[in-house]
């Protein structure tokens, strides 16, 4: 489930009513430098034969950001799981297995919403690795679509809505038909982040794996 956030971690902004989704995303990236959120994850895998309907999971936690390149999620339902960029490392810590599988950070983003999330504070940072398109508002939000460039990534579609000055939906989109759905709520914006905020060490006894 994280990993499809990861494989496939959120957009402010300040806009008027009337601007589009580009706009709004324009502003986002230049006016906000941190951010702080709630979140639930909903995962739906495409329908098998025999299936009735499509399967799902649902998770929730914690979210933070500090541009250019830290973020935090804390999922603590159903299952505690950590994953942090410190802007050098990426960490995934599992607590039910205790064990913490550390990337480098510049390999494992790419072009995913993580990628997304850890944007320089300019639209045109993000064009080389995403062609950016306004869609039409809907359930009273800003819409941008997000596609990656690469085509040998697994993820097909970003999409991404916005209200006011929030985050509300990062809708994202696999190769393989798996859908990721967050929504946020109690959005803080600027709320005074410290680079030393995103720091992880691994905790004692616990393995750590470096592929």
């Amino acid at each position: 489930m994280k990993r499809l956030f990861l494989s496939a971690a959120l957009f402010l902004s300040g806009f008027s009513a009337q601007a589009d989704g580009l706009q709004a995303l324009d502003a986002f990236l230049r006016e906000v430098g941190s951010a702080r959120a709630s979140f639930t994850q909903v995962v739906t895998s495409p329908t098998r034969a025999g299936e009735a309907k499509p399967r799902s999971k649902t998770s929730s936690g914690r979210f933070e950001f500090l541009r250019p390149d830290r973020f935090r999620f804390e999922y603590t339902k159903p299952f505690p799981q950590t994953i942090v960029a410190d802007g050098q490392t990426l960490w995934l810590y599992d607590v039910d297995l205790n064990q913490v599988t550390a990337r480098r950070q510049k390999d494992a983003l790419g072009s995913t919403p993580a990628a997304i999330i850890a944007a320089a504070g300019q639209i045109d940072a993000l064009k080389g690795a995403f062609e950016l398109k306004s869609a039409p508002e809907q359930d009273g939000l800003q819409w941008v679509e997000a596609t990656p460039r690469a085509k040998e990534g697994q993820l097909r579609l970003v999409r991404i809505g916005l209200r006011e000055k929030e985050l509300a939906v990062l809708d994202i989109e696999d190769g393989l038909g798996q859908r990721s759905v967050l929504r946020f709520s109690q959005w803080q914006a600027n709320p005074g982040l410290k680079a030393g905020d995103f720091r992880f060490e691994p905790p004692a006894g616990a393995d750590v794996i470096r592929p």
